[in-house]
């Protein structure tokens, strides 16, 4: 959002979300059909058993290290005062429902023409000053460790891949979530990635709100996420463009585009402002609308999806 409805937002820091979502009512297709999905009973898979200024933790032992910050001028800001850097994406962690409320990196084709083997080396992160969940929160509990920052994004430096199993970068998700429309998205953005040569990509839960699903884990409470959100942001020379995805945390026969929505209502639904340091003007343009017909998506992937990968186990 541009400054002056930044200084709208933080203004309106009493009114409930139940308000929002009241005004965002037969406004936004996608929103109704979200919480129509979301809110009529589908299916849960059950468990077993005054502001201060955010504080940055940086892990700069990558000798490539500065030269893949750019983004870092574009982090959205933090609802919980703890940013964490590591060499190829950040994070704002949430120590209360014990995961991360935003991952923030940037793609491109260098990137993407490499590829290292996954690392499988789930572990805490020790920049997390409070502690991060951790493997054994997810035992048993019928969730998968959803990656926010794909493996496969990060899988040009064995560093980039393996940071990506920190359990600050973990969600817990629905297998066929995790497994279906979720990996279909990452594959998407990818291919966008390729097509517009750089994008910035910042995915995230929605953790408040009343959204949530249930809690798991013993030693640590960690929030299953009912929402899952992912915005996207080419920055070109003579134009640019943006847009973001809201998806209900279960398997879905639906096209991702279905799942299409504008950065301001994701927004509304997190409390995160997520590119404050752009222009006003070129942020307001951005954040408040997008087009379907600036990115490309692929039947292929859709038929795959539907007719494969939502059909395994």
């Amino acid at each position: 959002m541009s400054k002056k409805r930044k200084s709208r937002k933080k203004s309106s820091g009493g009114s409930n979300w139940y308000t929002q979502l009241g005004l965002l009512g037969g406004v936004v297709a996608i929103m109704g059909y979200v919480y129509t999905q979301y809110f009529s009973g589908g299916e849960v898979i059950t468990n077993d058993q005054e502001e201060e200024e955010p504080i940055v933790e940086n892990n700069n032992d990558d000798e490539t290290y500065l030269k893949t910050v750019s983004f870092l001028d574009y982090l959205p800001t933090s609802t919980t005062n703890q940013i964490i850097e590591h060499p190829y994406f950040a994070l704002s962690y949430n120590e209360k429902h014990e995961q991360a409320e935003w991952v923030m990196y940037e793609l491109d084709i260098p990137r993407l023409k490499h590829h290292v083997e996954r690392t499988d080396d789930f572990r805490k992160d020790p920049l997390v000053k409070s502690g991060s969940a951790s493997p054994d929160d997810y035992r048993g509990s019928g969730y998968d460790r959803g990656h926010l920052a794909a493996a496969s994004d990060m899988a040009f430096t064995a560093q980039a891949m393996t940071n990506t199993f920190l359990m600050s970068n973990m969600c817990p998700q629905a297998p066929k979530f995790n497994r279906g429309i979720w990996r279909e998205l990452e594959e998407l953005t990818r291919n966008w990635a390729r097509q517009n040569s750089h994008i910035y990509v910042v995915t995230g839960p929605v953790l408040n709100g009343g959204t949530s699903k249930e809690v798991i884990g013993k030693r640590n409470r960690v929030t299953v996420p009912g929402l899952f959100y992912k915005v996207l942001f080419h920055k070109g020379k003579n134009h640019s463009k943006a847009i973001a995805f809201l998806m209900p945390n279960e398997a879905s026969e639906e096209p991702v585009e279905k799942f299409a929505t504008s950065i301001d209502q994701i927004e509304l639904f997190t409390g995160i402002d997520f590119f404050p340091n752009l222009p006003d003007r070129l942020e307001e343009q951005l954040e408040s609308s997008f087009d379907l017909n600036e990115w490309k998506f692929s039947k292929a992937l859709f038929e795959r999806r539907v007719n494969t990968w939502n059909k395994r186990g």
